[in-house]
């Protein structure tokens, strides 16, 4: 039993692991920064605004920029603290990602400015945004509100074993599905709101549909990388990450015929998918944070078309 305790061979599988597990990438500080004060969301909310703006050809005051900004920031924060509230009064604090821990343990820094946040975007609505476009975002702010009803109203209660049925449909109707459709509807509302229907439904259709595909495989592939973090268990992103990049191709060669706006819009959200996918091989090499603020970071591949076009005003 001794010998078998102190076989060499065992002894050295055991420290390559660890050694494997040390050698892991972490995110620079900026990085680490970006994703855990919850600035990637509005970093991204912006930079496909302006990429749905230069598909449609039209040009998007600076303050929709930062009324889209600041409501993504406190969404964000909001709900990161919530989520830590309700786990740590569960007593499951186990459940909680470093997000949360740095979110809980910075709330009475984050909480005020978050809150500052919202009186700010208030602000900018009642003062700059036409009543037109207020009856249309006021139906986002409900959707809104149902999202945090349903996400945050039952947090204590245990999950109920799924039957195989509701196990498929979950796939699809889920937080990030929710996630993924207000966040898409946020990005795209700006451009479609300036544009006739016939060039909304022309320029910002196809690309809308395929953001909100991604932006729900960015929000699982998160969720099945932090709930499958052994390196054995296999979150089969990849799959699906392939399978929406030729989306992606196929659409974009069918765009390419007559909307080149919206087909280089489309193939950016494709290289988007790609990366996510070679972030799925990589996984195993990055810490959970590097991998986390990585997928957020790769969602900014429509910031190489902004050049392109003078969208501010």
């Amino acid at each position: 039993m001794l010998q078998t305790l102190t076989n060499p061979l065992t002894a050295e599988s055991t420290t390559s692991r660890i050694r494997s597990m040390n050698q892991q990438w972490d995110a620079p500080t900026p990085l680490r920064l970006w994703h855990l004060t919850s600035l990637d969301a509005p970093t991204v909310a912006v930079v496909w605004a302006l990429g749905f703006a230069w598909a449609a050809g039209v040009r998007l005051p600076v303050w929709i920029l930062v009324l889209l900004a600041l409501a993504a920031w406190t969404v964000y924060i909001a709900d990161r603290v919530l989520d830590a509230h309700f786990s740590v009064r569960a007593g499951e604090p186990d459940r909680l990602r470093l997000r949360h821990h740095f979110h809980w343990r910075y709330r009475r820094i984050l909480i005020p400015l978050a809150f500052a946040a919202a009186c700010a975007a208030v602000g900018i609505v009642l003062v700059l945004m036409p009543p037109a476009a207020l009856e249309r975002n006021s139906v986002l702010a409900v959707a809104a509100v149902a999202y945090f009803t349903r996400v945050h109203s039952r947090p204590s209660q245990s999950p109920v074993r799924p039957s195989s049925l509701s196990s498929f449909l979950s796939l699809f109707l889920s937080k990030e599905l929710l996630v993924a459709l207000l966040f898409t509807t946020a990005c795209v509302l700006p451009a479609w709101s300036r544009t006739d229907a016939r060039t909304a439904f022309g320029s910002l259709l196809a690309p809308a549909v395929f953001f909100a595909l991604l932006a729900w495989l960015n929000c699982h592939a998160i969720e099945r990388w932090e709930s499958a973090p052994k390196l054995s268990e296999k979150p089969q992103i990849l799959p699906l990450a392939g399978l929406l990049a030729l989306l992606g191709m196929s659409l974009a060669a069918v765009l390419s015929l007559t909307l080149p706006r919206a087909t280089a819009l489309v193939a950016a959200g494709t290289a988007s998918a790609l990366l996510l996918a070679l972030l799925d091989r990589l996984r195993n090499r990055l810490s959970p944070l590097a991998l986390r603020a990585a997928a957020d970071l790769v969602l900014l591949t429509p910031i190489l078309l902004i050049p392109f076009c003078p969208l501010l005003r």
